[in-house]
C-alpha cells in the first residue's frame, strides 16, 4: 500500500471527525484528490490542516446565539435597496428582450406577484438540439405561438362574405419540419380554424375560405379578428422566442429567451434541457419543481437583480434568510400585509407595519394577547428586545456576598 492510499484510506475519518455539514465535507474531499493528483499525493498533515481550516472558517461564520439575523438582513437589503433605480425595463442579456429590473424587480419578488411584468423564460437545449441550429429551431418553433399573420396572408371579400387566406408554402414546411407537402399542413390549419371559430371552410392547396353562416358584415370581420387570436402551433402564452449562440461550460450551444412564459409546457418538450432552464416566475417553479427549488429562484432572482444594479455587496446569506421566510410553511407568501407581516402572531408587530387600526379592532374584538416576543412590539412598548444582552438575565445567586466583597461559602 503506498502512502498515498494510506491517507486516501484516514482521510474520510479525519473528515467525518469535524462539524462541517454534508456538503463542505463532499468539498473537501473534491478538494484533496485535487491537491493529491496535482502533486502526486498528499500527506496525512495537509489532510488535516484542509480539514481544520475549513472547519475553523464554517464555526467563525455561524452566527451567534440571540443575534437579530432579520434585522441585520433588513439593513443589508434595505440600505442598497434605496439607490436601486426605478428603471423597469432593461436589457437582460438579450437585446430583444425586455425584462423588468431593479426596484420594481425587487418589489415584484418580495411582494411574490402571481405573474411579473415581462415573463420569461430561459431555456437550455441537449444533445443535437444544442449544437445545430435547424434542430434549436425545431424545439423554437414548438415553443414560440404561431398565428395566421405569421403564416400568411388575411383578406375578406365582402361580396362574397368571405375570408380569404394565402398560406406561405415556405413558411408552412419551416415551421411543420416534419411535413413535406404543405398542403398537409394547411389541411390541419383548416381544421383547427373549424374546431376553433366553428365555421365551414374550403380549401385548395394552400389556400383557405370559409365565411359566416349568414350574410353579415359584422360577423364576416369578428370571425378575421377571431382569426388573428387562434394559435396553430406553440404555447399561447409564449409570444416570441430569441434564439442565440453562448459560450458556456460544455462548449458553444444554442440558447432559447422567451417573451411569456409556460414553464411547465416547456419542460416536457422534446430537446430540452429540463435540468438548466429556468424562468423569472417564481411561482411556475415551485408548481413544476417544488418549493426548494422556488426558495433557490427567489435567492438566484433577487441576488440578479441587485448584481444588476451594481450591489453585489449584499451577502447572500441576507437574501437565503428572506427566501427561507418566505417558503418555510411550503408555499410562497409574500412580505407584506397579505403575507408573512400580516400574519404575525404579535398584535403590535401587524399593527406597526400597515392598518393599523384595523389590526388594533380586530384584536380589541377577539380578545387577542400580545406576549412581546419580538423586536417591534418591545419597542413600541418601551421593554428591552430579548435579544443579544437582552435575553440574559442576572440574578443573585443563593450566596451572599460579604462586606469584603468575598463571597461565602
Amino acid at each position: 500500500m503506498t502512502e498515498y492510499e494510506h491517507v486516501t484510506d484516514d482521510m474520510e475519518a479525519i473528515v467525518e471527525d469535524t462539524e462541517l455539514p454534508k456538503r463542505l465535507r463532499e468539498q473537501v474531499y473534491e478538494t484533496v484528490e485535487e491537491k493529491a493528483e496535482e502533486y502526486g499525493g498528499v500527506t496525512l498533515e495537509q489532510v488535516t490542516d484542509i480539514a481544520t481550516g475549513v472547519e475553523n472558517r464554517y464555526l467563525d461564520s455561524r452566527v451567534d446565539p440571540l443575534e437579530p439575523v432579520g434585522t441585520v438582513s433588513a439593513q443589508s437589503i434595505g440600505e442598497p435597496g434605496t439607490q436601486m433605480t426605478m428603471n423597469t425595463f432593461h436589457y437582460a442579456g438579450v437585446a430583444e428582450i425586455d425584462v423588468t429590473q431593479g426596484l420594481p424587480r425587487l418589489i415584484e419578488l418580495v411582494d411574490a406577484r402571481k405573474t411579473p411584468d415581462t415573463p420569461m423564460m430561459t431555456v437550455y437545449l441537449e444533445d443535437e438540439y444544442a449544437r445545430e441550429r435547424e434542430k434549436a429551431h425545431e424545439v423554437v418553433w414548438a415553443i414560440e405561438s404561431t398565428q395566421i399573420l405569421a403564416l400568411g396572408d388575411v383578406s375578406t371579400n365582402v361580396a362574397d362574405m368571405l375570408v380569404n387566406i394565402d398560406l406561405n408554402d415556405e413558411t408552412l414546411l419551416e415551421r411543420w419540419p416534419t411535413y413535406d407537402d404543405a398542403t398537409v399542413v394547411a389541411e390541419e390549419i383548416a381544421d383547427t380554424i373549424e374546431d376553433a371559430l366553428g365555421v365551414e371552410t374550403r380549401q385548395a392547396g394552400t389556400d383557405i375560405e370559409f365565411g359566416p353562416s349568414q350574410p353579415s358584415y359584422r360577423e364576416l370581420l369578428q370571425l378575421v379578428e377571431q382569426l388573428r387570436e387562434v394559435v396553430f402551433k406553440g404555447i399561447e402564452e409564449v409570444d416570441r422566442v430569441v434564439i442565440r449562440k453562448e459560450e458556456l461550460e460544455a462548449g458553444e450551444e444554442f440558447v432559447l429567451y422567451t417573451e411569456g412564459s409556460a414553464f411547465g409546457d416547456v419542460l416536457s418538450l422534446e430537446g430540452v434541457d429540463a435540468s438548466r432552464s429556468t424562468c423569472n416566475n417564481i411561482h411556475e417553479i415551485h408548481k413544476n419543481l417544488g418549493i426548494e427549488a422556488a426558495r433557490e429562484a427567489i435567492i438566484n432572482e433577487t441576488m440578479d437583480t441587485l448584481e444588476e444594479q451594481g450591489l453585489d455587496d449584499v451577502n447572500v446569506r441576507h437574501l437565503m434568510l428572506v427566501a427561507d421566510i418566505m417558503t418555510n410553511n411550503g408555499e410562497i407568501e409574500s412580505i407584506g400585509r397579505h403575507g408573512i407581516s400580516g400574519n404575525k402572531d404579535s398584535v403590535l408587530a401587524r399593527a406597526a407595519f400597515e392598518v393599523t387600526v384595523n389590526h388594533l379592532l380586530d384584536a380589541a374584538i377577539h380578545g387577542e394577547r400580545d406576549e412581546l416576543d419580538g423586536v417591534i412590539e418591545n419597542v413600541i412598548a418601551g421593554k428591552p428586545v430579548s435579544i443579544g444582552t437582552g435575553d440574559v438575565d442576572l440574578r443573585m445567586g443563593s450566596r451572599a456576598v460579604s462586606d469584603g466583597g468575598q463571597v461565602d461559602d
